[in-house]
């Protein structure tokens, strides 16, 4: 049986139990209801419905069959709906905190979900990236730095920033979050486009491309299951969900780029720690400038003095470690001359495919090159 078909029988049996409570005395006298019809009792909404405060027109059966529709669509991903629940615990402590510094609805969060899935390195095939999907230009305009080797849309306290001066940018623009979280999906020129030709300002009622016209129902449906998992069959202790990551902030100067096993020693832990906790460092080295960097919590102290020590280090070793091309060599032939494999060489370097030259210099972290120096 495949595994999503085997989640939804899953899905079905819990439903049966949390949705319509079937008691053993009820099962003696009457066969319990059918999975499709645990299904349908949890996905039918009957108290009233808001976005934002906004109040949703469940009394519309267009509306309705929309937001059923993502209901259904949604239930049938049970990997997603788990993987919701488990990252949130991580990641909208942060969320909700700007959120509410700058007095904005708590239920912006949910947009996290219908944009990535809460996964930091989610990239869409329009160029989109990070928790809430920013493309590169609106990214940049609003704040948040996007090179070859930072990209800040990844990481949740800046991408969350920029996407919270964003919405009430567009919030200021449109007077309802309804149609904000709408332009926020296509394009506030868009948007501003189909309620002049179709001289309509109600996002229900509005036509527009299918993406748009499920992405506020997406929402929606995100904020019914993870208001009330439990009624849809998931009941998740605390264990099960994905603990935060406790770090502390320290600002790093980077007179060249600084390979990040030296921040790592400095904030004695090791390389997956960094990356994990500062996924906007896109390579193995953190460029030359100044920067915010988390490490892990009870770090801080005496973080600068191991950081300048160990670079220091760094440093006078790869002073010591220099290969000077020579004509008719190659990254390849070089790497196996010095017995280093060929990525490493390339990383080190930061040379990637590019064609070396006599005369280039290279790094190479070996002890076969130290006894060649030796004169």
């Amino acid at each position: 049986m495949k595994i999503r078909s085997y989640a939804r029988f899953l899905l079905s049996a819990l439903l049966l139990i949390s949705v319509i409570g079937v008691s053993a005395s009820y099962a003696q006298t009457k066969a319990p209801p059918s999975a499709g019809q645990a299904i349908l009792e949890a996905i039918r909404i009957n108290e009233p419905l808001d976005f934002c405060g906004e109040p949703v027109p469940l009394d519309d059966p267009d509306v309705r069959e929309r937001l059923e529709r993502e209901l259904l669509v949604s239930l049938d991903n049970s990997d997603d709906i788990i993987l919701w629940l488990k990252r949130a615990n991580r990641y909208f402590p942060d969320v909700e905190k700007v959120l509410k510094a700058q007095s904005l609805p708590d239920d912006l969060k949910y947009i996290t979900i219908a944009e990535s899935s809460l996964r930091p390195l989610a990239f869409s095939n329009k160029g989109a990236a990070g928790y809430w999907q920013f493309i590169e230009g609106t990214g940049k305009k609003y704040g948040l730095e996007i090179s070859g080797d930072i990209d800040e849309r990844r990481n949740v306290h800046r991408a969350t920033q920029a996407a919270v001066t964003y919405l009430k940018d567009l919030h200021d623009l449109f007077g309802s979050w309804t149609l904000a979280a709408a332009a926020y999906n296509m394009g506030e020129d868009g948007l501003k486009s189909e309620m002049l030709i179709q001289k309509v300002n109600n996002y229900y009622q509005l036509y527009l491309n299918q993406e748009t016209q499920r992405y506020v129902f997406r929402i929606l449906a995100a904020k019914i299951i993870m208001s009330n998992p439990e009624r849809f069959g998931y009941s998740l202790s605390k264990s099960d969900l994905y603990a935060p990551r406790h770090s502390e902030t320290v600002e790093i100067k980077a007179p060249e780029p600084v390979p990040l096993h030296i921040i790592a020693g400095a904030a004695n832990t090791y390389f997956k720690i960094i990356k994990d906790l500062n996924p906007q460092i896109k390579y193995y080295s953190l460029p030359a400038g100044t920067y915010s960097i988390h490490i892990p919590a009870g770090q801080a102290a005496g973080f600068h003095e191991r950081y300048e020590k160990l670079l220091a280090d760094w440093i006078a070793l790869k002073n010591d470690s220099v290969y000077v091309v020579k004509k008719g060599d190659t990254l390849t032939g070089i790497a196996k001359q010095f017995n280093v494999p060929y990525r490493a060489l390339t990383i080190w370097n930061n040379v990637g495919g590019r064609k070396i030259s006599p005369g280039d210099k290279l790094y190479i972290f070996s002890d076969s090159l130290k006894r060649e120096s030796k004169p």
